[in-house]
């Protein structure tokens, strides 16, 4: 973007926005405006952005090379309540997108639950989405990390 037009970087924990802007400005980026996530964000930007990048909670099963005590602490419970919120952070942050533009799904995780059939899922319910592009990682003997992409198409405004 070379600078240019607004990236809006959204959290509900206003000390990762603190980071982020502490990382831009080392880089040289000036076009990043940081949000505390509320429930009026959403409203508020409904239909205008272009794209919208959702790196959403997840149990974490790509990067456990990264986190190998991850294995432990995590429970059944656990990852159906993250479905949970993947399903509703999804639902209700494409509403942010405009007509034409992208909605891109991310997870560092490897169960199909929480990446192709929460996508699958989500079409299902948000027919003016398509999806135009999905990648996965392969986990090669512990060498690289498990990750998930989804990037949808808006084609018009929910009716």
């Amino acid at each position: 973007m070379e600078n240019r037009g607004t990236i809006i970087a959204m959290d509900v924990e206003e000390w990762k926005l603190e980071e982020l802007k502490k990382r831009a400005r080392r880089n040289g980026i000036h076009n990043i405006e940081t949000r505390l996530i509320t429930g009026k964000v959403i409203k508020r930007l409904r239909a205008s952005a272009d794209v919208v990048l959702l790196d959403v909670p997840c149990s974490g099963l790509g990067v456990l090379r990264r986190n190998p005590d991850a294995k432990w602490k995590l429970k059944p419970e656990s990852i159906e309540e993250i479905k949970i919120k993947q399903a509703e952070i999804l639902s209700s942050y494409a509403a942010m997108v405009k007509p034409g533009g992208v909605l891109v799904y991310a997870t560092c995780s490897i169960l199909p639950s929480e990446n192709e059939k929460q996508v699958a899922q989500f079409l299902a319910s948000h027919p003016q989405f398509t999806l135009e592009e999905e990648k996965k990682s392969e986990l090669l003997s512990g060498r690289m990390d498990g990750f998930y992409m989804a990037k949808m198409i808006c084609q018009n405004s929910p009716a």
